[in-house]
């Protein structure tokens, strides 16, 4: 049988009768946009990121777009950010005026290297955006000790690392403000769009509320110029459904990546690597290969579903041309960027068809 990359609907299959119901129950509620439902999530999702806030949003890349502008970062403004991501997090940078200022990455965890950030501050920083890539937490002390030392605030993109922790703590409450995204695919699913900000700062998720909804507090008096943004009540409804799963879920995705090691994969290709006091939730499974494109044509030939992620770093992206970054200029994250490749990875993969994607490896890289 096919083996694919994900099985986004095996996970929840069981609870349909449930979400069903909820859904149905706001149907007949008739409160759709910022309703009893997204304010319990918002609760609920703030007390599982050991957050003080939490506030509902249309969206991930609108969580982004927002955390910026409540912290104020526009035109003239430099935001430091990895090449190496989805194309949201540089975008919404752009999308606010401010300038993003690509820095490289760590081979191992794929994720901002604390020492390249520190040389890529200059007088217009004003803040650095790290990415909790794959589900692998970032390095936040020494990332905040470098926003420290220069003023900056610390932004946690953590879209594909909802329950991640470090050293015990979830992503999410560890920088200045954190965003989410509920898409489909990630590991705490909307049926839809969805996303949320989080942060310990009153004065960030005022002026996240605000944003949301046309920069007012009350729809009387306008304050800032906003955006429509809202988490609706039907999304909301199914991630209080689902939360409560994603410890099991994400729990799962740990066990099969230990499985995938013990099954013998890293003999012939490298896997992800993790951080010490780390606890990644694999939102992707990427390991590297010098040989990716055969690898990834044999396993397609096998039926064994793989991906390109971010093959074509940001800062060789043609909307970005202008700020004039070379190749070679980002070493790590350009041969991360020719290397990486996706394995299937769903918290229901089962141990024989993980042995099948580690026999179709082996025999994918084996000597022709």
């Amino acid at each position: 049988m096919p083996i694919p990359l994900m099985d986004v609907s095996a996970q929840w299959s069981s609870l349909v009768p449930r979400l069903k119901a909820v859904m149905g129950e706001v149907v007949d509620s008739g409160r759709f946009i910022l309703g009893p439902q997204v304010a319990a999530f918002e609760r609920e999702a703030a007390e599982a990121l050991d957050a003080r806030y939490a506030v509902g949003v249309a969206n991930g890349t609108d969580a982004l777009v927002l955390t910026l502008r409540a912290l104020e970062i526009g035109p003239g403004d430099e935001v430091i950010c990895p090449a190496y991501t989805f194309y949201a997090t540089p975008e919404s940078i752009s999308a606010v005026g401010a300038t993003p200022v690509f820095a490289d990455i760590d081979p191992d965890t794929f994720c901002l290297d604390p020492e390249a950030v520190d040389a890529a501050v200059t007088p217009r920083t004003k803040a650095v955006m790290t990415v909790h890539l794959y589900g692998h937490p970032s390095p936040m002390r020494a990332l905040k000790a470098v926003c420290d030392r220069h003023g900056l605030a610390l932004v946690e993109d953590a879209a594909q690392a909802f329950g991640a922790r470090l050293d015990g703590t979830p992503v999410g409450g560890l920088g200045d403000a954190a965003t989410f995204s509920f898409f489909p695919t990630k590991n705490l699913p909307a049926f839809g769009d969805g996303g949320l900000v989080s942060t310990q700062r009153q004065d960030l998720e005022d002026a996240v509320r605000m944003l949301r909804f046309h920069g007012s507090r009350d729809k009387q008096t306008f304050e800032l110029v906003g955006y429509n943004s809202r988490l609706d009540e039907l999304q909301a409804a199914i991630l209080r459904t689902l939360l409560p799963e994603l410890d099991g879920w994400n729990a799962a995705r740990r066990a099969a990546a230990e499985r995938y090691r013990e099954l013998g994969l890293g003999e012939h290709v490298g896997l992800p690597g993790v951080a010490d006091g780390a606890e990644p939730v694999y939102h992707l499974y990427t390991v590297r290969s010098p040989e990716r494109e055969r690898l990834a044509a044999a396993l397609r030939e096998r039926g064994v579903a793989s991906a390109l992620y971010y093959h074509r770093p940001h800062h060789l992206q043609p909307v970005f041309a202008h700020l004039g970054y070379a190749p070679g200029s980002l070493p790590e994250t350009e041969r991360a960027a020719a290397e990486g490749l996706a394995l299937p990875m769903f918290p229901t993969i089962t141990a024989e068809q993980q042995r099948d994607v580690v026999e179709a490896v082996a025999s994918a890289v084996a000597p022709v």
